[in-house]
């Protein structure tokens, strides 16, 4: 199970590259999206080994809430950009 967690961690680094890459705020804000889910699917997993059913409540709760929270302020940012550019 640690080689697992190894390759969720190697994967993870992938969409920090990008996010850091990238000048677009949709590109950026699917970069830590994607940053959210893969690291709320780790927690799951470490709950499992584990055995502790309070660290896997965690980890759904990250994963229900945090992407929608993420896409909104995506709108927000989006729509001062707009705005400023006027």
């Amino acid at each position: 199970m640690s080689a697992v967690l190894i390759a969720m961690i190697v994967a993870l680094l992938i969409p920090m590259l990008e996010a850091f890459q990238d000048q677009d705020i949709w590109q950026r804000m699917l970069a830590f999206a994607s940053i959210a889910t893969k690291t709320s699917v780790m927690i799951l997993v470490v709950s499992v080994l584990r055995d502790d059913w309070m660290i896997g409540v965690v980890g759904v709760l990250i994963l229900s809430v945090g992407n929608a929270a993420l896409m909104l302020l995506a709108h927000v940012i989006r729509r001062l950009s707009d705005v400023m550019a006027r």
